[in-house]
């Protein structure tokens, strides 16, 4: 994620290369970061904290040991993509600085991405819309409370896995009704695709969209009635629910 993140900033232009400094413990990765996007690189987290801002890109366990022992002005704002990782645990790190937690999902590695972001009290309008700034290089942003997080993440963190089963499913339906597997999977995969793409831009709302496909008697309707038979919707609802629950319970210990 944090390459993507790199890789879009860089690509978008919001920053040029050179106001970018990434640190991180592995030799061959630095010289991967820099040859492939001509960002400074480092070993030592300590030379990362002059920058105005500072993303949080380790895994959550990695968290503790890779500040320790930072000194970390008050004016630095602190942006963390760390699942998991709540307001109060960042600010028993950072007990003085603004931070803003973010939650991207894997579209975002294409520029397609949805990122939710939820800050602390001292988080200011100027520093939300730069983190907005920063996510819309690989997507979508919108701001939430903390509280929204688990939702978020039973939504459109854990969605792209459920758009990736449906998009499987169709394939399969179109092989079960006699088409080649690499011509159902590229039907499927437009379709699903192009649809999202027309609901975004004519801003419509999903029930006008399948109501324009569905005509009396059709076969849209006799597909619809085989999805409801086999509790389609309510599956998709309880699957985000479930999501929601789970990441709940590992936000808690």
């Amino acid at each position: 994620m944090a390459e993507a993140i790199i890789s879009r900033l860089l690509t978008v232009g919001i920053y040029p290369a050179e106001a970018v400094i990434v640190s991180d413990p592995l030799g061959d990765r630095r010289e991967f970061l820099h040859q492939q996007y001509g960002v400074t690189v480092t070993g030592n987290n300590q030379e990362v904290v002059e920058a105005a801002s500072i993303v949080l890109a380790v895994k959550p366990q990695a968290l503790r040991s890779a500040v320790n022992g930072l000194k970390v002005s008050a004016d630095k704002l602190i942006i963390s993509i760390l699942a998991g990782v709540s307001l109060s645990q960042l600010e028993g790190v950072f007990s003085q600085q603004s931070i803003i937690r973010t939650m991207p999902n894997t579209p975002a590695t294409v520029g397609a991405g949805m990122t939710a972001i939820a800050g602390n009290e001292r988080v200011t309008d100027v520093q939300y819309a730069l983190v907005s700034n920063i996510f819309q290089a690989v997507g979508k942003v919108v701001q939430v409370s903390e509280s929204q997080l688990d939702a978020v993440t039973g939504l459109s963190g854990s969605g792209p896995a459920y758009v990736a089963l449906m998009v499987e499913a169709l394939a399969d339906g179109g092989v079960a009704a006699g088409l080649p597997r690499a011509m159902a999977q590229e039907l499927a995969l437009q379709t699903v695709l192009g649809t999202a793409q027309l609901l975004d831009q004519q801003q419509l709302h999903p029930a006008i969209c399948k109501d324009r496909v569905t005509s009396p008697g059709g076969t849209t309707i006799a597909g619809i009635r085989a999805l409801e038979k086999g509790g389609f919707r309510s599956t998709i609802i309880e699957a985000v629910i479930a999501a929601a629950n789970r990441s709940k319970e590992l936000n808690q210990g």
